[in-house]
């Protein structure tokens, strides 16, 4: 008995470090919501508690476009999101304090469809590097990055991969080493994800398109979702 509850609770903690919310957890356990809180307190009991500071945010300019939010006023893109938007993809960059240096995670947000299909990271640098840094990690975006509260960033990358598993996407597997820049987050996200509310694949380069719209077509189903393929 005691190795199944050792296994439980390592089970429990590797599906908190995916980003995974109490009710997935639960669900991928076979379990109550009731049941599985007090063993993510416990996860959490035993984690390092302190996180390090925060030193820097940012998200793309116009990253609301096509999406609805839920209040916040406060957070910069949601009263005046671009309208020539056409891929739903963001970016997301956090830093924070290591020693003497700063750590950066980076990521990739499709927030229409697949959630986070890439990130960077964690990169450890010299203080003075980072606006650098900065700058590389959004410049194949066609619009420069804001400086932003990390609210909105838990609420956009979290969110969006919850959005991406209910379609049937799992985040880009580097995201389990990215999600704890991020720090704590129960959800539910604040953001309403898919464009106009509902799926929008757009293909990428690098995508298998036949298992996107295979999927797609198996959770929302023909007629439930748009795609707009790559020309040339």
């Amino acid at each position: 008995m005691a190795m199944a509850s050792q296994e439980l609770m390592r089970r429990v903690a590797e599906l908190r470090r995916d980003g995974r919310t109490p009710k997935e957890i639960a669900r991928a356990l076979g379990l109550k919501p009731a049941e599985v809180a007090p063993l993510i307190r416990a996860v959490g009991a035993t984690a390092p508690r302190r996180e390090a500071e925060l030193v820097g945010c940012w998200v793309t300019d116009g990253w609301s476009e096509g999406l609805t939010v839920n209040g916040h006023p406060e957070w910069p893109g949601v009263q005046a999101a671009a309208e020539d938007g056409e891929s739903g993809l963001l970016g997301v960059l956090v830093a924070r304090e290591h020693g003497s240096s700063v750590s950066a995670c980076g990521y990739l947000v499709d927030v229409w469809c697949l959630g986070v299909k890439n990130c960077t990271g964690p990169k450890t640098m010299d203080r003075r590097k980072l606006p650098d840094f900065v700058s590389i990690f959004f410049r194949t975006f066609s619009r420069p990055p804001v400086s932003a509260p990390l609210d909105l960033a838990r609420n956009v990358v979290f969110g969006a991969v919850d959005y991406a598993r209910g379609l049937g996407f799992e985040p880009h597997p580097d995201f389990a080493k990215c999600a704890g820049h991020l720090g704590e987050w129960d959800g539910p996200s604040d953001v309403t994800f898919g464009r106009d509310g509902m799926p929008m694949y757009i293909q990428g380069p690098h995508d298998d398109t036949y298992a996107v719209m295979s999927t797609l077509r198996k959770t929302v189903g023909n007629g439930n979702f748009h795609f707009l393929g790559r020309i040339g």
